[in-house]
């Protein structure tokens, strides 16, 4: 495994990160999702990531429970806050309230003092940047979370939180965690010159686009039982971009895989850890076999070449 520091923190975190988004606490059997965290952590990575709304809170037990016979010391561990976590007004949000309460909810599903980040979901545009950014300074000031981070904020509200934690004196955003993948390339535009250019390490999701750089999908082929895909639970998340355009770029790239001996998965997660300014790319797995496998892109060396040939591709 290899490692990398998260932004301009003293913090260490390997490049292949594990999410929780989809699979833990609801999709995948427990016993299947600890052994999968256990193959993760035995293969060095040691960087782990939920959030209070995966599966309502269940997803948190699971992944507190898995980490609960490691050294405390020996992972970092992220979760979050915005989305709805009940029918009231105030159990949604970045208000000091939901956040102040929704912290100490995870804390006590994944049973432990502290979380090492703590990210704002998303922007919420109801709530002043000053009361959320103030409250998760006290949060720090008391020892319960030790960096925040943000998720899917745009550029501008990236630096509009910079420049309140500026002028209160606050700690400053150390990471930020959007979409990034071969299929999905927004971020590039703005999202992270700004992040390399306020020291923000970027650790991006979906890299594999929900599945569909796995190569399970294929052109002109049914959709796969037992796919997510053809989960009713997840299937609303690749439907957007389940379109003809992108599967006919997977027939494209798969050759390039094919051609250096790896798999499209690898292939995909590589490509990501080849590009300016990301710190992790977080993976999602419903086996210890999928931790095995995608761990191997860190292997994968992509020359200028082969590169410049995946962006005549994807772009």
């Amino acid at each position: 495994m290899e490692y990398q520091r998260l932004g301009k923190t003293g913090l260490k975190v390997s490049k292949i990160s594990l999410g929780s988004w989809l699979t833990y606490g609801n999709a995948i059997e427990k016993e299947t999702a600890i052994a999968t965290i256990d193959k993760a952590y035995e293969l060095g990575i040691n960087f782990f990531d939920t959030a209070n709304v995966y599966a309502q809170g269940d997803a948190e037990k699971v992944v507190g429970q898995a980490l609960r016979r490691y050294n405390r010391d020996s992972y970092v561990l992220a979760t979050k806050v915005f989305h709805p976590m009940g029918d009231g007004p105030n159990d949604r949000g970045l208000s000091r309230k939901h956040v102040f309460e929704q912290v100490h909810a995870s804390l006590k599903r994944l049973n432990l003092d502290y979380v090492d980040i703590l990210y704002c979901h998303r922007f919420d545009p109801h709530t002043p940047l000053e009361e959320t950014l103030r409250t998760i300074e006290d949060l720090i000031r008391q020892g319960k979370i030790l960096y925040m981070g943000v998720s899917e904020w745009t550029a501008a509200q990236i630096v509009e939180g910079l420049r309140v934690q500026d002028r209160y004196l606050l700690d400053h955003i150390v990471v930020n965690q959007p979409v990034y993948n071969l299929l999905n390339r927004y971020i590039e535009d703005t999202v992270v010159p700004t992040c390399i250019q306020n020291g923000i390490g970027l650790v991006v999701f979906s890299p594999l686009a929900q599945g569909l750089l796995t190569g399970k999908y294929r052109k002109g082929q049914k959709i796969p039982a037992n796919s997510r895909a053809a989960d009713p639970r997840a299937n609303q998340f690749i439907q957007r971009i389940y379109t003809d355009e992108n599967l006919e770029k997977i027939e494209k790239l798969i050759p390039i895989a094919e051609e250096l001996n790896i798999t499209l998965a690898q292939l995909s997660l590589a490509w990501i850890l080849h590009q300016p300014g990301i710190t992790s790319t977080l993976i999602g797995a419903s086996r210890p076999s999928q931790i095995e496998e995608n761990i191997k892109a860190l292997d994968v060396k992509l020359s200028p070449a082969i590169l410049e040939k995946i962006d005549q591709i994807v772009q």
